[in-house]
């Protein structure tokens, strides 16, 4: 077995060689060591077949070096380290067949060894032109040193990720992919324009023309790129993402059509190749309102992660898909024209029309328990992320909820951290309401459903700059408790839990602040029905029991 010593050669271990790589060898800034390789001049007299990456020793940088001259394999830096194999062999889809594949997380480094150098120079320079973000981070994509990748021990991450890539590019070669994209749109709850999917697709190459328009009450839109590459590109990372957070789901497929043809240049159709010199500024075609955002404020670098179908969610929208967020926060939005920004989807179906969709300060919250739920109830839990002021649980349909906060970020931040939960056992689905508004009813017409907490005592937000501001944290297993009265003792809290019928696994006081304490639940639905029973409980005359969402471990 092969491993890089202080110095970067390498050392022998029990029933290997001892090896002393020339300085022909050596690789460019952040390549990793510890690799077999085959091909170089000064190498070794025979292959050496064995490669093995498992920790920080065995793996080595050097800066001031020439670059790498071309080669089959391909070194990819600042992977981030929750990467998995399928983002690293994701990128070389597109290109053609891959033969082998190191992921060195702790390094943030990674080796994809393609078929031939011809798809190895493809890769890299497309990605030169059109960089490429895994899970947040910007990677960097360059030759390898190394003109062969051989392991030493077989990696079942590895060789899964590599069978599934290849068979899909096995599938795309047999039948050349046309650069028509089929795209439609669900679960639209905020607004989605040519001048939204222009700057998305973009990311991997020319957008030549887009074609917006409703069937069967769906928005879709045809989206033609400059090649096939790009195309399949495009339809690899971003099928089954979301354009907003918990919104707007991609679905991407190719359409039969090889070519698009645009009459006209308005809201619905757009042909970016008309009268466009080299070097135009894409901007100029879009609305005027719109802009002045389209950069790294709405738009930063893409894509949050890059994941096959079956891979693992990260994180839970309303229908379940991979939350990766294009658009980290539409909240971001409320400088612009909702209503420029709306037009062009308005034709498209009533679900959008006026008053819009977009981003605001009402929630629509749906899935709930009809027989358990209560105005007070969801006032108490989506009053942890902003101030609500109304709630309006539906006369005809009591498992969906109207929930207006203060203002947009509110209601966002509510979104983001709920959407997903389960509350008396059902997984709470949330979305922005299309009311800009929640009417009040007439009296005695709601049964008490509609309720109003304008002037509620209760709001956490009302102080500017509160700490309350800077203690905001998603459901979990730990409460944080406040406002205890000093007399108090342990068993008192653990006991006032039991008389709710909840098991308390651990009790935590802080030493030096006792009138505080951390309790955790054995479940984070029990935690979040916990925190809705029994925020605001007096405790004596003069103290209410405050309770919220903790990041702390016990």
């Amino acid at each position: 077995m092969f491993a890089a010593g202080e110095q970067g050669d390498f050392y022998r271990q029990p029933g290997s060689i001892v090896a002393h790589p020339p300085a022909s060898l050596q690789r460019g800034p952040d390549e990793m060591h510890g690799v077999a390789l085959n091909g170089h001049p000064g190498g070794l007299g025979s292959p050496m077949e064995h490669l093995e990456i498992n920790d920080a020793k065995k793996v080595r940088l050097e800066n001031h070096v020439p670059e790498p001259e071309p080669s089959k394999v391909v070194h990819i830096r600042n992977v981030p380290q929750d990467a998995i194999e399928n983002d690293i062999v994701q990128l070389g889809v597109p290109f053609g067949q891959m033969t082998n594949m190191v992921l060195a997380k702790k390094k943030n480094q990674a080796l994809l060894e393609m078929k031939t150098q011809e798809t190895a120079t493809k890769m890299v320079d497309y990605y030169a032109q059109h960089p490429v973000t895994i899970r947040g981070r910007t990677v960097i994509i360059q030759y390898s040193n190394h003109a062969e990748l051989k392991t030493e021990q077989p990696n079942a991450a590895a060789e899964n990720a590599l069978s599934s890539a290849n068979g899909l590019v096995s599938t795309y070669q047999q039948d050349e992919p046309p650069s028509v994209l089929r795209v439609i749109v669900e679960n639209l709850m905020a607004p989605v324009t040519i001048e939204v999917l222009h700057k998305i697709f973009s990311r991997f190459g020319m957008v030549q023309k887009i074609v917006i328009f409703s069937k069967n009450n769906t928005f879709q839109a045809l989206i033609q790129m400059g090649s096939s590459t790009e195309a399949l590109a495009a339809k690899l990372v971003l099928n089954d993402q979301n354009i907003y957070n918990g919104c707007c789901t991609l679905r991407i497929d190719f359409s039969k059509l090889n070519t698009l043809n645009v009459k006209f240049n308005n809201e619905k159709s757009r042909d970016f190749t008309v009268n466009r010199a080299p070097g135009d500024n894409p901007l100029a075609y879009f609305d005027p309102n719109l802009a002045p955002h389209l950069g790294a404020t709405l738009f930063p670098a893409m894509i949050p992660g890059l994941e096959f179908a079956q891979a693992p969610i990260l994180a839970q929208t309303l229908d379940g898909q991979p939350n990766l967020g294009i658009f980290p926060a539409a909240a971001q939005l409320p400088a612009m024209s909702m209503h420029s920004l709306t037009s062009p989807v308005a034709p498209f179906g009533q679900a959008i029309m006026a008053p819009q969709a977009s981003v605001n300060s009402i929630l629509l919250v749906s899935n709930l328990d009809d027989e358990k739920i209560t105005p007070d109830a969801l006032f108490t839990l989506f009053g942890v992320y902003g101030d609500v002021q109304r709630v309006k649980i539906m006369y005809n349909k009591k498992d969906n909820a109207l929930i207006q906060f203060t203002d947009a970020s509110q209601a966002q931040q509510a979104l983001q951290n709920l959407n997903g939960v389960r509350l008396f056992g059902r997984p709470l689905k949330i979305a922005f309401s299309r009311h800009a508004q929640v009417a009040l009813p007439k009296e005695g017409a709601d049964a008490g459903l509609t309720k109003i907490f304008t002037n509620s005592p209760l709001h956490r937000f009302k102080k500017p700059h509160s700490k309350n501001f800077q203690n905001i944290f998603p459901p979990s297993q730990i409460l944080h408790l406040s406002n205890i009265p000093q007399e108090v003792p342990e068993e008192k809290i653990k006991a006032i839990f039991e008389d709710f019928g909840f098991n308390v696994v651990a009790i935590k006081f802080f030493q030096k602040e006792k009138k505080m304490a951390l309790v955790q639940m054995p479940t984070v639905e029990d935690s979040v029905i916990a925190l809705i029973k029994l925020h605001n409980y007096q405790l004596s005359a003069n103290y209410h029991l405050r309770v919220s969402f903790s990041k702390s471990v016990i």
